[in-house]
């Protein structure tokens, strides 16, 4: 006898499901299968039960593709906050899907073509925003978004929006224990989860990563150091271990391994970042997976709380927000690019949310951008890329929408006191640290790279994609000598618009070379 569920398939699946204990009793799935088996037996049996709503039980990160016989559908499916990169091309009849572009840019039916408007976009922002690729013709799902498949079109659906409704009927402290209670419930099904009985974390310092390693079943932190002083943290994150009781992993990152790392870094994210903190994580993943094949990670806290600057700041009432990272303004992209396509704007990936969000909070609507556009387009490319390339299952307990939907409820009036942001959250990570630590500065992953890039022991490579055969085609190499003499002659600021068009033809090379 056929089960029900044997018309449906699952033909693509990244992720973890991290309330599979639950669903396996609500669903009838045997929890004794083997993981893969039982993820697989939980995706049917959710898509059978609640159809494309399956995605209002799944807690955990997911990038889906699933077909249905019956309806002769193909569903492509990304979680709410894209944890999981998910790309797609249409291409003779068939929609190519998978979370690693390259593996769709090498199917010989696609005709590798560089889209410019992708690259306009990159240089203002340091990352590929919004669902455009910088491929022509592959397309990036995104967040909160799935996709249906008839055979002929791609039909896009949006099934969440990162939507802030403060509510203050509550005081900053009741909130605090209601993020203390549901971290704790979060973390009881990943410490449950026995299959993965050992796990370490990625330990930066600040408040974020530290909650996390404290109110974690993690036996170890791991973390990046280097010689340059005021960019190693290590021995603030190993002197937080310690106090912890939690072993400590330090790994020290040379300049000369820095560089070395990056075509492989660049490579493996399969679109050009110009987050050099990219690479340090590869090697701290690189590093991890010597003694530890799961680590937990603390994205999404800056993004869900209000934890940058900019979150801060008040715009003038006619300024669009474009996300805490853009590196250029139009007018230096403009005279960058040989080709400049002067329809393109730096607001188009904005605008069609800035609208939505017209009315609200300022914090609000900042947030709102940034979960929309820099979590998943930089921070959650970098992770997710980098960790499964090097081997690491990388977990993102924060990133929970069960925290959102506590996050999404705060005023922001509770976020900030004077130069501390996050402050709710900062006093829900009291309850497990100390209060030091709990309230320390803003700490993350700092990479000395603008020291390095300006230094002529190391830079020789750079300025020779920066001014070689292929930057010769795309860039004014008059702009490029002007941005590069005043870098290197003390302007250090430039130095994410050097990074960034420096990776950007690495991948160039390597792609259309």
């Amino acid at each position: 006898m056929k089960s029900s569920n044997d018309h449906i398939q699952i033909r693509y699946f990244s992720g973890y499901i991290r309330n599979w204990k639950t669903l396996c009793e609500t669903l009838s799935v045997d929890p004794a299968l083997s993981r893969e088996a039982r993820e697989e037996a939980i995706l049917k049996a959710a898509y059978a039960a609640w159809q494309t709503g399956m995605t209002e039980h799944l807690y955990g990160m997911f990038a889906i593709a699933l077909y249905d016989a019956q309806l002769q559908k193909l569903f492509v499916i990304r979680d709410q906050v894209g944890q999981k990169q998910m790309f797609y091309a249409p291409v003779e009849g068939e929609l190519l899907c998978s979370g690693d572009i390259n593996e769709i840019a090498a199917d010989p039916r696609i005709k590798k073509t560089l889209n410019k408007r992708m690259l306009q976009q990159y240089l203002f922002y340091g990352y590929p925003i919004g669902a455009e690729t910088f491929y022509e013709g592959i397309f990036k799902l995104l967040p909160g978004h799935y996709a249906e498949w008839d055979g002929k079109t791609v039909t896009l659906h949006r099934y969440f929006r990162p939507v802030f409704e403060p509510d203050d009927s509550k005081t900053s402290d009741e909130y605090a224990k209601e993020i203390e209670a549901v971290v704790d419930e979060i973390l009881s099904e990943e410490r449950g989860d026995t299959e993965l009985p050992y796990k370490e974390s990625f330990l930066s310092g600040g408040v974020d990563s530290s909650y996390l390693l404290a109110a974690s079943d993690a036996v170890a932190a791991n973390t990046v150091g280097y010689e340059e002083a005021g960019f190693d943290e290590s021995e603030l994150a190993r002197r937080t271990a310690e106090v912890l009781g939690k072993g400590f992993h330090v790994k020290m990152i040379s300049p000369e391994e820095y560089f070395a790392r990056i075509p492989t870094v660049i490579e493996k994210l399969g679109q050009p970042l110009g987050d050099a903190s990219a690479v340090a994580f590869s090697l701290g993943c690189q590093a991890v997976r010597e003694h530890a094949k799961v680590v937990y990670s603390g994205e999404g806290i800056d993004e869900f709380f209000g934890g940058y600057n900019a979150h801060k700041r008040v715009l003038p009432a006619d300024w669009t927000y474009l996300t805490c990272s853009h590196i250029m303004s139009e007018e230096v992209v403009r005279s960058l690019m040989l080709d400049y396509d002067s329809s393109v704007h730096a607001v188009d990936p904005v605008a069609p949310l800035w609208q939505e969000v017209a009315g609200q909070d300022p914090l609000a609507q900042k947030l709102t951008i940034d979960i929309s556009l820099w979590l998943e387009g930089d921070i959650y490319l970098n992770t997710d890329r980098t960790s499964t390339a090097c081997g690491v299952e990388l977990h993102t307990p924060f990133s929970d929408l069960r925290l959102f939907n506590v996050a999404r409820r705060i005023p922001a009036a509770y976020q900030f006191e004077g130069e501390q942001n996050k402050i709710t959250f900062r006093k829900a990570a009291s309850s497990r640290l100390p209060h030091e630590v709990a309230f320390r500065k803003k700490v993350g992953f700092p990479v000395p790279v603008r020291k390095w890039l300006a230094d002529a022991r190391y830079n020789k490579p750079v300025a020779d994609a920066l001014f070689g055969e292929a930057s010769r085609r795309l860039f004014s190499q008059e702009a490029l000598h002007e941005m590069w003499d005043r870098f290197t002659g003390g302007e250090a600021l430039l130095w994410n618009r050097v990074y960034a068009v420096y990776v950007f033809l690495i991948w160039y090379e390597h792609n259309f070379s």
